[in-house]
């Protein structure tokens, strides 16, 4: 899973880098229609006002970015800086919408359709409110700003000074959290109790830290670059801060959940229980796919899916020669405790020896890689309970520090050995890493297309890359091979579940049974899946179904070309656009299977 391609507009389930917004107003007059290269001048001028609205907007996703001006602040959460926020997304796109296009390349075109297409998805999701629903498991200000100390810089005094300003306003963003939340129990707008019972408990153990526990001291205590008087004087000042506001803090934001908020919260795990649940749903489906696909068609696609990776399950144990059915396999595969670690130090090395295997191939699978590098990471304690099994964070475009694959070391006995090739693939290479890196250095583009939100592409991609193990031979050992059927599995159930919580009235019980049923995953990672899909609507459809246009395009360019189809011209020409929206990629790619045909490329 990536954390940062998503829709950085959204409050629900964001990462660090993509927190709730500081709405300032920035909104101009739109301009006057323009001509020849004067177009392209007042286009780019608008690409580089958002950007900047965007840095001075969101300052913890400018900390992230390298654009260090902003480390001081934190985000504004008030409902009227929301307002202000839509005012100017609106005045972007109208901007965008007066230039003119008569004197504008294919590239400019595209350029200024996919801006268009950014700020209308922003507008149209703003009429939800997501922000009304801030906190729920796996994201919100709560669990998304500790992990600010992996991007604040801690080199000097100055930078301590812009970190302390950061944690004296973090009491004050989480009570404007709560505000927000009470708008939407106003609304009717609530997430359900059980999320919040897990947010309950991840802020008790948050306001149980002092200095020598907590995430915001670990800079100071790990690398203290200040010495002398001066570390003194900041281990004073950070630990009030910890102890007298951050801590008490926590235990306010526990309080409130425990005596107002979830009183108030929804007993159904569907969203199809909030007033407007199905054109939430419907919404959350057309902006994860890309595609103009019904719930029903995605439940349909997923049971078809899932049919027929079961049939290749069957035949890899028949393969292996296991004495049994698939059910017994899987009983097997999540009890011997021979596909399970026992410390996290051999999983680690473990992992990193998957991916020095993929580095090796991956030059006979791609003409452009990246430059960046990137490096593993632990999930940190205080978000691992809840987390998924890994993510991506990529690397800032100053370059600063590399890309994260980050894993999830908790609850050992539910991460199974033969799941880690596909899962390192995914996140890091040639998943997620090597596909948004190369997108964030394609220098010809301006920095929204690099940064443009298109999960069906992105997540469509890591899923992809995991085949691509077969091809590089790491799949040679069966049981990883049967990792790899595990994970398609997975994602091909995300449909049927999704759908099912979310349109059919299915229970989290009934969902954890169907996964139960059809995935070899513990127990503990099912549930922790279930409650992702509850709180994140939609956003699990985004994998298989895109992967499946990948492969369709695939199969059709190595079907229409033979002999001539050259896989790294393939994944080269798929990736150098950066993230499209899915039907936008078969155009193109259309275009170059019958350039290549022809020979015309």
């Amino acid at each position: 899973m990536s954390a940062i391609p998503l829709n950085r507009f959204s409050s629900v389930f964001l990462m660090p880098i993509l927190a709730l917004l500081i709405m300032q107003s920035c909104t101009r007059q739109p301009e006057k229609k323009t001509t020849d290269m004067e177009a392209i001048v007042v286009l780019d001028e608008l690409y580089q006002d958002y950007r900047d609205f965007c840095m001075r907007n969101y300052p913890v996703w400018a900390t992230y970015e390298g654009d260090h001006r902003f480390d001081d602040r934190l985000t504004d959460m008030r409902p009227e800086a929301f307002a202000a926020r839509t005012d100017s997304i609106e005045d972007f796109r109208n901007r965008a919408a007066a230039a003119d296009t008569t004197s504008l390349d294919g590239q400019a075109l595209l350029n200024r359709s996919l801006f268009i297409r950014e700020m209308n998805e922003v507008l149209e999701s703003e009429i939800f409110h997501n922000e009304y629903e801030p906190f729920n498991q796996q994201g919100g200000p709560h669990i998304d700003f500790p992990q600010i100390i992996e991007v604040q810089p801690l080199n000097n005094p100055d930078d301590y000074s812009a970190y302390i300003s950061r944690l004296n306003s973090f009491p004050l963003q989480l009570q404007q959290s709560i505000e927000l939340a009470r708008l939407g129990i106003s609304r009717g707008q609530v997430p359900p109790r059980f999320v919040m019972e897990q947010v309950a408990e991840q802020c008790k153990a948050m306001a149980k830290d002092n200095m020598e526990t907590s995430p915001f001291s670990k800079p100071l205590r790990n690398h203290p670059e200040v010495a002398g008087d001066a570390f003194d004087s900041l281990f004073g000042v950070l630990k009030m801060h910890i102890e007298e506001r951050i801590s008490p803090a926590y235990a306010g934001l526990a309080d409130f959940i425990e005596r107002e908020y979830l009183p108030a919260c929804r007993v159904e795990p569907g969203i199809s229980a909030l007033p407007d649940g199905a054109a939430r749903y419907a919404h959350a489906v057309r902006y994860h796919t890309t595609l103009p696909l019904s719930p029903d068609e995605i439940f349909a696609i997923g049971q078809q899916e899932v049919i027929a990776i079961r049939a290749k399950m069957n035949a890899l144990i028949q393969q292996i020669g296991f004495d049994g059915n698939l059910e017994s396999f899987v009983a097997d595969l999540r009890t011997n405790p021979e596909f399970y670690y026992t410390s996290k130090e051999p999983m680690m090395a473990d992992y990193r020896a998957i991916l020095d295997r993929m580095d090796a191939a991956l030059p006979g699978l791609f003409g452009r890689l990246p430059k960046a590098p990137y490096d593993l990471k632990e999930i940190e304690d205080y978000r691992a309970d809840n987390a998924p099994q890994a993510y991506y964070y990529s690397a800032p475009e100053d370059r600063s520090r590399p890309g994260y694959f980050y894993v999830n070391t908790s609850k050992l006995d539910s991460r199974p050995r033969y799941t880690m090739t596909a899962l390192a693939l995914h996140e890091a290479v040639p998943g997620h890493h090597l596909q948004i890196t190369i997108a964030q250095e394609l220098e010809n583009l301006p920095w929204f297309r690099r940064n443009i939100s298109s999960t069906a592409f992105v997540e469509g991609w890591g899923l992809y890359a995991e085949s691509l193990g077969y091809e590089a031979g790491l799949y040679d050992d069966p049981y990883q091979h049967f990792g790899a059927l595990t994970f398609s599995m997975w994602r091909a159930c995300r449909l049927v579940v999704d759908v099912g919580l979310h349109t059919k009235g299915w229970s989290r019980e009934q969902a954890v049974a169907f996964m139960m049923a059809n995935t070899p995953n513990s127990e503990a990672d099912i549930r922790s899946e279930v409650d992702r899909y509850i709180a994140w609507p939609g956003q699990a459809l985004a994998y298989k179904i895109g992967e499946r246009k990948i492969l369709e395009l695939r199969a059709k360019a190595e079907k229409t070309l033979g002999s001539r189809f050259d896989l790294k011209a393939f994944h080269d020409r798929l990736l150098e656009q950066g993230p499209l929206p899915l039907p936008l990629l078969e155009e193109r790619m259309n275009n170059w299977i019958e350039a290549s045909r022809d020979g015309s490329i």
